[in-house]
């Protein structure tokens, strides 16, 4: 089912979410379904339960190879829940991020470079990757929400950050995260 997806401002963003404890359940199946459903109706890269109003630790993200995002690497279609992340380097890059839930807005935001990520996917089996660019800047952006950040507070110069026609105009843009 395609849900409402939570706006900025919506004190429900700002919580950190409860880790699950029982997978294998019918609730969790829906929730992870709701979050599919949603994504691809939106056209988005990734998509966190709390932005459906749900505050749990579950994420979702996958990005095919698309013109849209000319210089992105696929992202493989993941399911992540209680994730853990570790940065490999110190060394952060800057790049545009959008966000389902701050429609219609970019901003450029520091993100680690590298780094290895870990949780359970749906069946509750443990797995890890380590990643770098683009696939590491989607998991960092998801995993934000989980503790209640939204990538403009990550924004270091605001003259970076704005609506997306008065950055852009007249260029389409990929989907938001």
């Amino acid at each position: 089912m395609i849900r409402e997806v939570l706006r900025m401002g919506d004190p429900r963003l700002l919580q950190v979410a409860r880790p699950v404890e029982r997978f294998g359940t019918p609730e969790l199946a829906g929730l992870l379904a709701d979050l599919r459903d949603t994504m691809a109706h939106l056209n988005g890269a990734g998509l966190a339960a709390p932005q459906i109003g749900v505050s749990l630790r579950v994420v979702i993200f996958g990005v095919k190879a698309n013109p849209r995002y000319p210089r992105a690497e696929a992202v493989p279609d993941t399911v992540l829940i209680n994730p853990e992340l570790e940065p490999l380097a110190a060394d952060k890059e800057e790049d545009w991020e959008g966000c389902l839930s701050v429609p219609g807005m970019r901003g450029m935001v520091p993100r680690f470079r590298t780094l290895r990520y870990s949780g359970r996917d749906e069946r509750g089996e443990r797995f890890e990757r380590t990643v770098e660019g683009f696939h590491a800047r989607v998991v960092q952006h998801e995993c934000d929400h989980l503790d209640g950040i939204l990538y403009p507070m990550r924004v270091r110069d605001f003259r970076q950050f704005g609506f997306n026609e008065a950055l852009f105009p007249g260029e389409a843009l990929p989907p938001e995260e």
